[in-house]
């Protein structure tokens, strides 16, 4: 099985401004264009483009091709779950949409501390088992959007699960808000393959500020950007799949040039990666190092660093559906940042001399308000 799966969550669209409206004449035309290039797995949810992504799936894919021939992946849509019962309808409607008997990769969608938690009480992994004895789960795992703890925690409770879905590129690799080194290595010591999620950062790793654009243009003249952010997700141990949201043909034929036989990157590539991390990192809008010197000092348990990085990707990116989502994981657990006592405690420990008071007040405005 090749790499590259074909994420169907950011199709093309008849209309900008309606993001049920996808484009199904463009959409086959994407898709026969991935299949006649080799590559065969699909990438659906529940949810997507407003509950209309597994209807799509349907009318592109499985109506178009033989049921043997493609690889389907759907996700139990777990914020949609209040009790057990929802489990078989919600499943039940997912297989009617997608036009199959079985799912060949079945997920529980977005793992985090609450999801985690009304799973295990409303029955969900025995849900799966029961799904998988019926032949209608070929292999099952979940997506994961949280704390590398949780993750280690979920996979002990779990050691069931088959693989795990995990946002990782490289510019999240160290973000102290994704930690998508550190739940790589989770998976790692448990043994869990990987599916890489976002390797692009939603398109922000396409556009680089031009220092990093000319770093890359020096090293790789005729190498694009995706190239290395596609390869860079590919590279890491224990990865089987990378998805990418394909919208035009363009895309396609670049993606799965890169992929059909992606070169793990190299040594000076790597330091390469390093320095354009370093580059974009300029650009954030708070210079949080993530030295936790605050958080050792905050009376509030306030997690400071992961409350900046989440600031710092809706700046990067301009996209307030990751960051808020992330900023939320953290105030779930922890207290959010509009719990700052105002003590001042943490600035003289800040060796960036950050006036971090104000800068939670900044992410107040931004997450709370």
């Amino acid at each position: 099985m090749k790499k590259l799966g074909f994420g169907f969550m950011r199709l093309p669209l008849l209309d900008k401004n309606d993001h049920s409206s996808i484009d199904i004449e463009k959409t086959k035309t994407l898709v026969d264009e991935y299949i006649k290039r080799g590559f065969n797995y699909f990438d659906t949810g529940y949810g997507y483009h407003g509950e209309k992504s597994e209807e799509a799936l349907n009318r592109c894919v499985v109506s178009r091709y033989p049921r043997d021939s493609v690889i389907i992946a759907d996700k139990m849509p777990t914020i949609r779950v209040k009790s057990a019962e929802d489990y078989p309808v919600l499943f039940a409607n997912q297989l009617k949409r997608c036009g199959v008997e079985y799912f060949d990769y079945y997920l529980l969608h977005n793992i985090w501390e609450k999801s985690f938690r009304e799973s295990e009480e409303y029955g969900a992994f025995d849900f799966v088992k029961e799904k998988m004895n019926e032949g209608r789960i070929r292999r099952f795992g979940f997506s994961f959007h949280d704390r590398p703890e949780l993750l280690d925690e979920v996979l002990t409770k779990h050691p069931e699960v088959e693989f795990v879905q995990l946002q990782l590129n490289y510019i999240d690799w160290e973000n102290p808000g994704v930690m998508s080194r550190r739940c790589a290595e989770v998976c790692k010591k448990h043994g869990k393959p990987i599916i890489v999620m976002e390797p692009n950062k939603a398109g922000s790793l396409i556009n680089l500020p031009d220092e990093a654009e000319r770093l890359l243009r020096e090293y790789a003249p005729d190498e694009p950007n995706v190239s290395w952010s596609m390869r860079f997700a590919a590279s890491q141990e224990n990865v089987f799949m990378v998805l990418s949201g394909m919208n035009d043909i363009a895309q396609v034929k670049e993606n799965t040039q890169i992929m059909d036989d992606p070169k793990p990157l190299c040594a000076e590539e790597y330091e390469i990666i390093d320095k354009v991390c370093k580059i974009i990192s300029k650009s954030v809008a708070i210079p949080c190092t993530k030295c936790r010197y605050c958080t050792e000092v905050c009376p509030a348990g306030i997690p400071i660093p992961e409350y900046f990085a989440a600031y710092n990707t809706y700046h990067m990116t301009g996209n307030m559906g990751n960051a808020g989502m992330y900023y939320r994981r953290y105030a779930y657990v922890f207290p959010p940042a509009s719990k700052c006592l105002k003590c001042r405690q943490c600035i003289p420990s800040c060796p960036q001399h950050l006036d971090i008071p104000s800068l939670l007040g900044d992410a107040v405005s931004l997450f709370e308000e």
